[in-house]
This record gives C-alpha cells, sequence and structure tokens, in this order.
C-alpha cells in the first residue's frame, strides 16, 4: 500500500513524471518523494503539500496526528501486501 501511495502520489506532484522513476524502476524512494513534494523545506510533509492517494491516506500515516508526514512515519506505514503468485498451470 505505502508504495503504491507513494508512487502514485509522486505521479501526482510532477504531472508528466513517468511510472517506474524510482530505484530499479519501482516508486520513488521516500528520500525524493521529500524532494518533490516538501515545498516549504521542512522537512515533514503537510496535508497541503501532499497530492494524490497520500493525501487520501494521510490520517493513516500520521501517527502521531500532528499533522505532517515524517519520513519515519512514511517508513513505518503499513506495507502493500504482496499478490499471490501465479498459479501453476
Amino acid at each position: 500500500m505505502l508504495f503504491s501511495l507513494i508512487n502514485a502520489s509522486a505521479l501526482s506532484a510532477q504531472g508528466k513524471q513517468k511510472a517506474g522513476s524510482g530505484p530499479e524502476g519501482g516508486p520513488p524512494s521516500i528520500e525524493n518523494l521529500f524532494k518533490q513534494m516538501d515545498a516549504d523545506k521542512d522537512g515533514k510533509l503537510s496535508k497541503a503539500e501532499v497530492k494524490g492517494p497520500l493525501k487520501e491516506d494521510f490520517a493513516k500515516i500520521d501517527a502521531n496526528e500532528d499533522g505532517y508526514l515524517t519520513k519515519e512515519e512514511l517508513e513505518k506505514a503499513p506495507k502493500p501486501k504482496r499478490k499471490s503468485q501465479r498459479r501453476n498451470r
């Protein structure tokens, strides 16, 4: 879930950025996400700064409910569940 949120949010923030812009074609790193979205460069993301699915799940990720997302909160956010492996044919 988190990686999906980060990827979709980064795409919303950059507009024309292509999917798979992170390491090895995956979602952008948390560092890159902050570079893209942290408009006031305070080291945390306010709800006004985030876009897309990250904004929709802001309250779920904001563990201490202070109105900001930190790198630590994003690192500790629930990870997406892997889809089950393809079944044998």
